[in-house]
């Protein structure tokens, strides 16, 4: 019977867990989402820069390497 309870308790507590996590959350007003949007999209874009100057800047470096013909 222990070998039994110790494969359901913990499947009993994230059970638990999750239904207390789902009653805590609510649906975020407008102004909350539009916050979160903007951020994230903040974020995308700030990414897309540092991905095109880091390959902006190893391009000519790759060529001093590689020796362009």
């Amino acid at each position: 019977m222990d070998s039994v309870d110790s494969v359901f308790d913990p499947l009993r507590d994230f059970a638990k867990d999750s239904v207390r996590l789902v009653k805590r959350c609510h649906k975020p007003d407008r102004k909350e989402f539009t916050k979160v949007a903007t951020r994230t999209a903040i974020g995308f874009v700030v990414m897309g820069f540092v991905g095109f100057f880091v390959k902006l800047i190893f391009i000519p470096i790759n060529n001093i390497i590689v020796g362009a013909s």
